[in-house]
């Protein structure tokens, strides 16, 4: 497929090596030609790196399959993960889950994504919904209505939220950017 072509989650073989691609933009620069500055995470290795590739670069794609799978515990091996089917217990290294942790409640279940009977990778929903554990409390007369405040939710994750959100309420937050979206219906 042409690297033009790309998007966040798909699984390509470059070097012989298997990644997971965690970013992807299509770059325009006003006088030179257009290239895909990608975000990579290798499979086996856990590395984080970023590529140029020319937009019409032909790139090989991966299939991945896609099975559920639940979210257990976290431990010094890694986030230990089940598969809803099997009952099997796995572990994937945190360094290749790398903020994706921040984004999973224990008992919550996820999307894996499969290759060769492995699960590599985890799918992350939009958005999910968080607990706010620490944040400052709600100054009175404050009315300037851009501003934000830190928040510290459940799973660890800080973000800025809006002045008047209070410890102990459920929000929801977005996977893609880890930004306050709303409160939360739960």
């Amino acid at each position: 497929m042409k690297a033009s072509e790309l998007k966040s989650g798909m699984a390509v073989r470059m070097d012989g090596q298997l990644y997971v691609l965690t970013a992807c933009a299509l770059v325009t620069p006003g006088n030179l030609r257009s290239f895909m500055q990608v975000k990579l995470k290798g499979v086996t290795s856990g590395q984080s790196q970023e590529k140029r590739l020319r937009s019409n670069e032909e790139v090989e794609r991966v299939a991945l399959d896609r099975r559920e799978i639940e979210y257990l515990y976290s431990d010094s091996s890694g986030a230990v993960f089940m598969d809803n089917e099997t009952f099997e217990q796995f572990s994937i290294p945190s360094d290749v889950l790398g903020d994706s942790l921040l984004y999973i409640k224990p008992n919550s279940n996820l999307t894996g994504l499969v290759h060769e009977d492995k699960v590599i990778s985890v799918e992350l929903p939009g958005s999910v919904n968080l607990l706010v554990t620490d944040t400052t409390p709600q100054v009175r007369g404050a009315t300037a209505t851009n501003q934000l405040k830190e928040a510290e939710m459940e799973t660890g994750l800080k973000t800025r939220v809006p002045p008047f959100i209070e410890v102990g309420e459920m929000l929801r937050i977005s996977t893609a950017t880890g930004e306050y979206l709303s409160r939360a219906s739960e």
